[in-house]
């Protein structure tokens, strides 16, 4: 073998590892819609979470990102390690599909119809297509995405190809003869297919060379067998150092994809040679085809997981032997959930909606503060400041954490749909974090009235239990929009947005008319003033949301150019709406006219 062919095999699997790569990243991005709310889905079931586990893997093409994304949602809370084990289980599967797609270069004859099917025959059709796409792909994501994964998926191929072409001579040369003997020792061979594996981190394509190898017809079964093994254990070290610095279920979960492995491969390994040496499989000593690796390469990790399945339990129990509970070292992770995933920022629609997950949460945590401010308005206790206080700070921890994750993860190659998701998110964790602002800021002025001793009047506390009332329900009318994606409902805010004006503008006028004619001290009326501005900013944030949500991927974010090109059916249907809300939230009748 000439430095020329040495040069071709590293070339061919440059375009391999390549084209896996891209091919993964588009298939990614195109599942991303179907694959982000999936999460949510997931059951106790172990068998279901088996099939999510190779489902997935067989769209991203790869178990080690996988159970690297497993860590990640175990590590964050999302998912229990009881959950986990089942997924990891089914990522060992979901990889085989690889090895079954490479199988096609095996594929002989001279028929029309299977010479259809070899890959040099239908990959530079599908490369030609999948340029096509990309080079008129302007404003279509989805036609880029296609493109991609033709691209891929041909250039895959071409590598694999290339690469069995390089290697076509070493069935004569002594050297490589000599090294393929020595890895009919089972031993020797499970630890050449572990170090190949862990130096490339993917089981995919070690499996993939080894079948490019195999075209030479100088690796027999009794080769390649060991060798697939040691792949199987190989591919653990991903996932083993994705766990450093995790959570200890993080940790364990990683080592749980260890164990099955580990253990599945010298069960499998134990059975199998003993049947051996009785029944003396003919086929070891035949040589190893690229379908027959794909079989083996199935069989073993579907038996696997057959026989671990119901003792999933255990292996749970195992990797928390070996990673036992430290109740005087609390992580960080462990003590607060808006710690942010590093890992998924690799699988863009899975970092999407781990994001999403978290920016949830926040709102949640930014109404719950409104909630209590405008509560201990009418019943103050320092312990419902406290709480306010707390919220606050939370959610400035989520800002903090959540503005920087987002800002790596716009960098990453993401879906249209997903970049607008992005685009929502950033601007929605400002207006949630301003909310919670304003909460503190209503805590702070009742607890500044109650050390002064000062009391809304009775007429006062009547005005401001309708505007409250009218605030809690926009906060949670947002929120409930807001998580849900609501579009038609976030229509609904706005007209009670400008019913929220309306009642501020009005017992403001009332407020001075009181200071007038004394009924009011002048720090009261500051306090008061105070008041009334922060309750009417938590409602044009609320507005603000909304608005974010309608316009996700238009330019501008101003709600009265949006009243303004409502046709005239909408604009009608928003007054009477206005007008309904305004009578539910009014003021007495006597002095509600007094601003119309």
């Amino acid at each position: 073998m000439d430095i020329f062919k040495v040069l071709n095999m590293v070339g061919g699997l440059a375009l391999f590892l390549y084209g896996m790569n891209t091919m993964g990243e588009g298939l990614s991005k195109m599942a991303g819609s179907r694959l982000e709310g999936i999460l949510e889905r997931l059951t106790s079931k172990k068998v279901f979470a088996v099939i999510f586990g190779a489902a997935v893997t067989a769209v991203i093409q790869s178990s080690s990102a996988t159970t690297v994304m497993v860590v990640g949602f175990v590590n964050s809370g999302i998912m229990k390690l009881s959950q986990a084990v089942g997924i990891i289980m089914g990522a060992n599967i979901g990889t085989t599909i690889t090895a079954w797609i490479l199988s096609l270069t095996d594929i002989k004859g001279t028929n029309i119809f299977v010479s259809l099917l070899k890959p040099s025959s239908f990959s530079p059709v599908l490369a030609a297509i999948g340029i096509i796409l990309i080079l008129s792909s302007k404003n279509s994501n989805k036609k880029k995405d296609i493109g991609g994964i033709l691209l891929g998926f041909s250039i895959l191929m071409f590598g694999m190809e290339t690469m069995s072409d390089s290697v076509s001579g070493l069935a004569e040369n002594e050297s490589f003869t000599s090294l393929m003997t020595a890895f009919h020792n089972p031993v020797l061979g499970m630890i050449a297919g572990a170090l190949l594996t862990a130096i490339i981190q993917s089981s995919s394509a070690s499996v993939g060379i080894l079948q490019a190898l195999c075209t030479t017809g100088a690796v027999n079964y009794s080769v390649a067998l060991p060798i697939i093994m040691g792949q199987n254990i190989g591919t653990c070290v991903t996932s083993i150092i994705s766990s450093v610095g995790a959570s200890k279920n993080a940790k364990r979960a990683a080592m749980v994809h260890l164990y099955f492995n580990l253990i599945g491969t010298i069960l499998f390994m134990t059975v199998f040679y003993i049947l051996n040496s009785f029944l003396n499989f003919a086929f070891m000593e035949t040589a190893a085809g690229a379908a027959g690796i794909a079989v083996i390469h199935s069989l073993f990790n579907i038996t696997a997981t057959v026989v671990f399945l119901p003792f999933s339990n255990l292996l749970v129990k195992l990797a928390t032997i070996t990673i036992p509970d430290d109740k005087t070292s609390e992580t960080m992770v462990e003590k607060k959930g808006f710690v942010m995933e590093e890992r998924f920022l690799e699988s863009p629609a899975f970092a999407v909606e781990f994001c999403r997950q978290k920016v949830y949460e926040m709102a949640v945590k930014a109404k719950e503060s409104i909630e209590i401010a405008v509560e201990s308005m009418f019943d103050y206790s320092n312990q419902k400041f406290y709480d306010v206080e707390k919220l606050e700070d939370e959610i400035d921890d989520y800002e903090d954490a959540l503005g920087s994750y987002l800002v790596k993860l716009s960098s990453k190659n993401l879906s249209k749909k997903d970049g607008q998701s992005l685009t929502q998110m950033l601007h929605s964790i400002s207006e949630f974090e301003r909310i919670s602002d304003h909460a503190i800021n209503l805590a702070e002025s009742m607890k500044e009235m109650s050390n002064k001793g000062y009391e809304f009047s009775s007429v006062a506390q009547t005005e401001m239990k309708v505007l409250c009332r009218a605030i809690n329900d926009i906060v949670d009318k947002t929120i409930k929009i807001y998580i849900n994606s609501d579009i038609e409902g976030a229509r609904h805010v706005e007209p009670l947005e400008e019913v929220v004006d309306r009642l501020t503008k009005i017992i403001k006028i009332r407020h001075v008319k009181r200071l007038q004619d004394g009924e009011c001290n002048a720090e009261m009326g500051l306090i008061y003033e105070d008041i009334l501005i922060d309750l009417e900013r938590v409602s044009d944030h609320c507005s603000n949301i909304a608005v974010e949500l309608m316009t996700i991927g238009e330019n501008g974010y101003e709600i009265h150019s949006i009243i303004d090109e409502m046709s005239d059916e909408k604009k009608v249907l928003f007054e009477e709406e206005y007008k309904n809300l305004k009578n539910k939230y009014s003021l007495d009748a006597e002095n509600d006219t007094i601003y119309a």
